[in-house]
C-alpha cells in the first residue's frame, strides 16, 4: 500500500461509492502521475478517513476504507509569530510532517510580515501536500493570522507553553507529561518575544519554557518544539 499515490479530496466529492474528481485532480493523476484507467490510488479527506480507490477517468470507484495509524496521541496547536519572507512555508511543511494538528500564525510586536489572503491559501495548500507526502490521516488546520494578544485569549488547552530563548526557564523536555492529550505551544519572531508579550502569555496561563541553550531562528524553533513533543508522545 505504501507504493500507491495519495491525493487529498473534499468530503463532498465522495458520492455513492464514487469519488468525483476535479479537473485539477484528473490532470494530476492522469498527466503528472501517469496513472491509467483501472490503476489504484489512495484518497484522503483530511479529516481522518482514507480510501483505496480505482481510477475511472473523471471519477474513481471506492474499493475499501483504509485504517491509518500515523497521527500523534497528542493534539498540538502551534502558535507561530510569522517570520519574514517565505519562511513560514517551510514551517507549515515541516510541522505538518511532524504531526501538528493546528497552526495559528500570529502577529507579534516584532512581526515584519503582514500576509495577504493569498498567503493563507498557499499555506493551506502546502499543508495538504505535506499531509499526503507524510501519509497523515489529517490535514492540519491553518488559522487566519491574528494578533498575539487575541490568540492568547482564544485558547482552551490545559497545557500551554511559550518558548523563550533568554531567561532561566525549564527545558520543554522536562515539563512534558506523558498523559497530556492537548498542547498549545508558542514560538516567537526574529528578535524574540517582547517582555510585554511574555507577561501577557503568563497571565493567560502559558508556562515559559526553553528549547536549549542556543538562540534558534524563528523558522527553526517551531520544528524543534514539535520534534520534542512528538518524540515524547510516541515513546
Amino acid at each position: 500500500m505504501a507504493q500507491l499515490q495519495r491525493i487529498a479530496i473534499a468530503p463532498s466529492q465522495l458520492q455513492q461509492g464514487k469519488i468525483v474528481l476535479t479537473n485539477e485532480q484528473q490532470h494530476y493523476l492522469l498527466r503528472v502521475l501517469r496513472l491509467r484507467v483501472g490503476d489504484r490510488f489512495i484518497a484522503m479527506d483530511g479529516k481522518g478517513k482514507w480510501w483505496l480507490a480505482q481510477l475511472e477517468n473523471e471519477q474513481a470507484k471506492v474499493l475499501e476504507p483504509l485504517l491509518v495509524e500515523t497521527e500523534l496521541p497528542v493534539s498540538i496547536t502551534l502558535m507561530v509569530a510569522l517570520p519574514k519572507g517565505n519562511g513560514f512555508d517551510e514551517v507549515v511543511r515541516c510541522c505538518t510532517e511532524l504531526g501538528v494538528a493546528c497552526i495559528a500564525p500570529v502577529l507579534s510586536d516584532r512581526t515584519l510580515l503582514h500576509p495577504s489572503p493569498q498567503k493563507l491559501e498557499r499555506w493551506r495548500r502546502i499543508a495538504a501536500e505535506a499531509a499526503e507526502q507524510s501519509e497523515r490521516a489529517f490535514v492540519p488546520t491553518i488559522l487566519e493570522p491574528v494578533t498575539f494578544v487575541s490568540a492568547l485569549t482564544n485558547n482552551g488547552a490545559t497545557h500551554n507553553y511559550i518558548c523563550e530563548a533568554r531567561g532561566d526557564y525549564p527545558h520543554l523536555n522536562n515539563v512534558l507529561k506523558s498523559d497530556t492529550s492537548e498542547i498549545i505551544i508558542a514560538t516567537g519572531p526574529e528578535g524574540g518575544w517582547t517582555a510585554r508579550e511574555i507577561e501577557s502569555a503568563i497571565a493567560a496561563g502559558f508556562k515559559p519554557v526553553s528549547l536549549g541553550r542556543r538562540i534558534l531562528r524563528a523558522v527553526t524553533a517551531p520544528v524543534v518544539a514539535l520534534t520534542l513533543i512528538s518524540a515524547a508522545s510516541e515513546v
